[in-house]
């Protein structure tokens, strides 16, 4: 299976927008050390603690768009003084373009884009990068 077909989309089907780069989809537990007080063994039991996840982020090259895509919106909620909260889901696409695997990311919300280096003796294209904190991820095999 191949990573180079993918497709990122948030809030509702009309906000989809083509990325190049996807990272961070990363899930973690905290360990607890924990000993019962009638326990007889001289060690310590792991227990999960915490879980945290790291934060998404997005990267593409930019292109002029009719409408934008929304995002510079959402981002313009924080200023507002109000967040809101939206799924963001990443589909792996097979080569018929339908998802073989799913990452459904709970109640992101941007907190960083970046635009890109510009520079006038240069030739790369310009990239654009938004970053995601979210509350959970939840992950579907097809």
């Amino acid at each position: 299976m191949t990573t180079l077909h993918f497709q990122v989309s948030w809030g509702d089907s009309q906000n989809t927008a083509s990325f190049s780069e996807v990272s961070g989809l990363t899930m973690e537990a905290d360990p607890i050390d924990y000993r019962g007080g009638a326990d007889v063994s001289l060690s310590v039991r792991k227990i999960p603690g915490l879980r945290k996840y790291g934060n998404v982020t997005l990267k593409r090259g930019i292109a002029p768009a009719e409408g934008g895509n929304g995002l510079f919106e959402w981002y313009k909620t924080i200023s507002a003084g109000t967040v809101q909260r939206r799924p963001v889901v990443i589909s792996l696409l097979n080569e018929e373009r339908k998802p073989v695997m799913t990452w459904k990311i709970r109640d992101a919300w941007p907190v960083k884009i970046e635009g890109p280096g510009l520079k006038a003796t240069g030739n790369e294209i310009a990239i654009e990068t938004v970053e995601f904190v979210h509350e959970g991820v939840e992950i579907e095999v097809a």
